[in-house]
């Protein structure tokens, strides 16, 4: 295995006790780190500059996000369906339905999702009981006219999404146990249209399982190791690279930001009903200096209203 950073290299930014911390976004033009606490209904936000942080009640589990640009606010996958929220400065939302999703099992919600290069939203569901293993899960579209189109079926749980610098390559992992693989796509940028999918690494000779992930400007591939503590980052050609260690043992995506793009930051993940007395601050948000820059999130380009 590659080389290991030590924890000490790694920055508390905030000691957030996140349930489920997902979905970390730099937004440049505020300086600031967004992400969600899934299971607490919870949009967040950490101002560099200041360290001030805020907190929003959203009306479902939000699981992805990605800015709406111009719009301003930004598009969420949540439980029902994708989301448009405008977060008010005395802590209210005003959300909008943008488009319905019809699951194929109750219980079921969306995960794991960003923009493509060009700014289109994609984002995947899962049944939320993991334990029925259940291959339901989809990756979606969205659709200026405000439906979904389905691009991948047959997931576990998807995770992992990312896009090669050029975006004409889509990574895609499915985190559950039983599946553990991250597949790398063509990627039509005309069309937002994925094809040839092939395996670019099993996760299942590795540590950790793969969850959430990111693209450096050297394309690069970085994701969560759910379970070990690690964050891989793997090369255009899925050769591991390096792993670095965060002191908890569910990180559970990155994303970089602050000024130059050169921190990445991982939210983590507090499970409920076991002992935490070796990892006190699971659920934490973490920043690491991996000597590389990441890329800017690109914001939705095309709404339903």
């Amino acid at each position: 295995m590659a080389g290991t950073v030590p924890t000490s290299h790694v920055e508390l930014v905030l000691d957030a006790k996140n349930g489920v911390g997902e979905s970390p976004v730099w937004h440049a033009g505020e300086q600031a780190l967004y992400w969600v606490d899934i299971a607490a209904h919870k949009l967040c936000r950490w101002e560099a500059a200041s360290s001030d942080v805020r907190f929003w009640d959203v009306p479902e589990m939000p699981a992805c996000i990605a800015p709406l640009g111009n719009a301003g606010g930004w598009i969420v996958g949540m439980e029902t369906g994708i989301f448009a929220l405008q977060l008010q400065a005395d802590g209210a939302v005003q959300s909008a339905l943008l488009a319905p999703v019809t699951h194929a099992l109750q219980g079921m919600r969306f995960n794991d999702g960003r923009c493509d290069r060009q700014g289109r939203f994609l984002a995947g569901t899962m049944l939320m009981n993991m334990a029925v293993a259940a291959r339901v899960g989809q990756v979606y579209r969205y659709e200026p006219s405000g439906a979904l189109t389905s691009l991948v079926d047959g997931l576990i749980t998807p995770n992992g999404m990312a896009f090669s610098p050029d975006g004409r390559t889509m990574y895609l992992s499915d985190s559950h146990p039983s599946v553990q693989l991250v597949w790398a796509f063509n990627y039509d940028t005309a069309t937002g249209t994925p094809s040839d999918r092939r395996v670019f690494v099993d996760m299942n000779a590795l540590p950790g399982r793969p969850d959430g992930a990111a693209v450096d400007e050297e394309g690069c591939y970085w994701i969560c190791g759910n379970d070990a503590g690690l964050i891989h980052r793997f090369t255009p050609a899925g050769k591991l690279d390096r792993s670095l260690a965060v002191p908890v043992k569910k990180p559970a995506m990155c994303a970089f930001g602050g000024a130059g793009l050169d921190t990445l930051f991982v939210t983590s993940i507090r499970p409920e009903g076991i002992d935490l007395s070796d990892q006190p601050l699971a659920g934490g948000v973490f920043a690491l200096r991996p000597g590389v820059r990441g890329l800017p999130e690109p914001a939705l380009r095309q709404m339903a209203w």
